[in-house]
């Protein structure tokens, strides 16, 4: 029987918890700020506690990270996350640092310990000198190829190997970078990164003796020269589960719940269509579901080895896709939905309802009635929790598949 890797989802907020969890993945990693790479994370203890009791009374499991570069300082606010870490009792800890992981085997002799991605392992050799040290799973760096995966894989049978499968590449290496740090004191590994790489650039020589500042022309595109397209390897799926990893890893600590939801369907799908038939599966469909998400372009990075140029955007940094999130459902009664809004939408617009499993479906707003007062608009923007009321007969026969949590996205 062909080995199915763990679905392995991000979280940075309760929403997307519970996206991930009911859109098909096996566990779900989270963070905290100050405690790990999640500096900017929109959920507090008592978020991601609630986000653990959901996904655990669902059967699956949550990892917390914990993969701060950890100074002394540090170390004197341990006896905090040890109060931390007994109150959220999650599945394993993620971490990068020594010194954090000889505290966590000291501290909890028992807790699973998940080596990151911020260890940068890319060998066997590091990937043994993890397991010694008391790891269950190691988190492989991006830049490792497949081939590499391989290998390791082979010389490492007895510890569990999750790679990176989908999202946003760290032009350093897996997310070792100074320029945040330097520029705008964010620091990366701390999860503030600014990401400095995709800003635009002028190029200015600067004559050493002299002091003459020698402008370098471009034109109106600027100089992306650092702007990594996001990882896909769902064009490779098939030779990534041939290849027996543990688990599947999907980026995406601050996104929104409907790109997390969005990314964990088409990859549950995908690799339930290749468990049920592996000589005759076929990606494409299931890219397809991928292409309506923003992003900045796909590339397998370093999955055949070194990164290829065309790993680069070199004309902007917007995303390539011409779709965006359009709401969330929220409420229900006999007669009608309630859809919260994450962009503006008009009278006549089409929305896509992409269901946890099964197939989409297209629903047309006739006209915009604000949920809050039953007011007819042209138009409604999204925030303040702006919904909007979408009766049964829009939605045809659907109107009973579409009153549940669900994501939908439109045209932009």
């Amino acid at each position: 029987m062909k080995k199915i890797p763990e679905l392995l989802a991000p979280a940075g907020t309760l929403d997307a918890f519970k996206t991930a969890v009911l859109y098909g993945a096996d566990a779900i990693y989270a963070g905290l700020p100050g405690f790990s790479m999640r500096a900017r994370a929109k959920i507090d203890v008592d978020g991601v506690k609630q986000g653990i009791e959901f996904a655990h009374a669902h059967g699956k499991k949550v990892y917390l990270a914990f993969n701060l570069f950890a100074h002394d300082r540090d170390f004197d606010n341990m006896p905090r996350v040890r109060e931390v870490i007994e109150y959220l009792r999650p599945d394993a800890l993620i971490v990068a640092d020594a010194g954090v992981m000889m505290w966590v085997r000291e501290n909890f002799p028992d807790m699973p310990i998940h080596v990151s991605t911020q260890a940068n392992i890319c060998s066997a050799a590091s990937v043994k000198f993890w397991q010694n040290a008391g790891a269950s799973l190691c988190v492989l760096a991006r830049e490792v190829s497949h081939n590499e995966f391989v290998s390791i894989r082979k010389q490492c049978p007895d510890i569990k190997l999750e790679i990176f499968v989908h999202g946003a590449m760290c032009m350093s290496y897996s997310g070792r970078c100074l320029l945040s740090n330097f520029i705008t004191g964010r620091p990366s590994n701390r999860g503030a990164c600014a990401q400095l790489c995709r800003w635009k650039y002028d190029v200015i020589l600067r004559e050493h003796e002299s002091g003459i500042e020698m402008p370098i022309d471009e034109d109106d595109r600027g100089a992306y020269i650092m702007n990594s397209k996001d990882l896909c390897l769902m064009p490779r799926l098939a030779e990534v589960l041939e290849s027996e990893p543990d688990s599947l890893k999907i980026e995406g600590r601050n996104r929104s719940e409907y790109y997390v939801g969005s990314v964990v369907r088409a990859y549950r799908a995908a690799i339930d269509a290749w468990a049920r038939d592996p000589e005759h599966f076929n990606f494409e469909p299931f890219m397809n579901d991928l292409s309506v998400l923003e992003s900045r372009g796909y590339t397998t990075a370093f999955f055949d080895g070194p990164l290829p140029a065309t790993a680069h955007d070199y004309e902007t940094t917007r995303s390539s896709s011409e779709y965006h999130a359009a709401g969330v459902v929220t409420d229900k009664n006999e007669d009608s939905i309630i859809f919260e809004l994450r962009n503006e939408i008009k009278a006549g617009d089409t929305i896509t309802f992409i269901l946890p499993h099964g197939p989409k479906y297209d629903v047309v707003l006739h006209e915009i009635i604000n949920a809050k007062n039953g007011e007819k608009l042209s138009k409604m923007s999204a925030g303040q929790g702006n919904s909007v009321i979408i009766p049964r007969a829009w939605c045809d026969e659907h109107f009973d598949e579409l009153c549940q949590y669900v994501l939908a996205y439109k045209h932009k």
